[in-house]
């Protein structure tokens, strides 16, 4: 039995086969976005998961990884707040005596918070990237399918004032084939992308929680072993 959006797409005219490419085009881009982004946000959060285990195992050397070969949204994290805290580090070395440890002051620790939340932000919408083509293709799917209804309906129409009855029948259900078909495939579009987009916001957003996560933990360690003891 043949697909009826097969013969629907044959029997069209010239403009009907352009809507129907057009949606086809729309759909191929929904599912390459789809499945590339989420083979990189798997990938990003096995990472990361990685380097929290290391960051874990090495807790009382805090500044002791080396992630300069690796590049994921977690490591440049953590090699951001290695090389902000040893700056900071450094310059406050020049303030002490060298039998005494250098130390990071609260406003040194609100400098690298600051920092790794710029950080976080840029990654969080390195990771959200292309994902307006879904959401574009939310609303313009239908759209294209709507404009090949009225498209289907006006050449049914205009085929209904010719004289030939034989060619009329012909042109009237080639009409409405079209007609009927751009609209599922409008559908068929918008749905899946629909679902894509949610799906992947989602897990772009549990991923920037991941991440916040991190840096407050390795911070926190950080902050413990450097920042200074006020006494009041």
């Amino acid at each position: 039995m043949s697909n009826p959006l097969i013969i629907a797409y044959t029997e069209s005219d010239l403009i009907g086969k352009m809507i129907f490419l057009s949606l086809l085009f729309l759909s191929m881009i929904s599912w390459t976005i789809l499945i590339q982004k989420t083979l990189a946000f798997r990938l990003i959060k096995s990472k990361g998961h990685n380097l929290i285990r290391q960051f874990n195992a090495i807790k009382n050397q805090p500044l002791s990884l080396d992630l300069k070969t690796e590049s994921h949204p977690f490591s440049e994290i953590y090699q951001h707040l290695k090389e902000q805290t040893l700056l900071l580090l450094r310059k406050n070395q020049a303030g002490f005596q060298k039998d005494k440890p250098v130390i990071l002051s609260t406003s040194d620790i609100d400098l690298i918070h600051s920092s790794l939340s710029n950080t976080i932000g840029y990654h969080t919408k390195s990771l959200e990237s292309y994902l307006y083509i879904l959401s574009t293709v939310v609303t313009l799917g239908p759209f294209l399918g709507l404009l090949g209804t009225v498209w289907g309906i006006l050449t049914t129409f205009a085929a209904m004032s010719t004289r030939d009855s034989g060619q009329t029948s012909e042109a009237i259900l080639s009409g409405l084939a079209m007609a009927l078909g751009t609209t599922i495939l409008g559908l068929l579009v918008a749905i899946p992308a629909l679902i894509a987009y949610n799906y992947l916001k989602n897990s772009s957003r549990e991923l920037q929680m991941d991440m916040q996560d991190f840096a407050s933990k390795a911070l926190g360690t950080i902050e413990v072993h450097y920042r200074k003891v006020e006494i009041t």
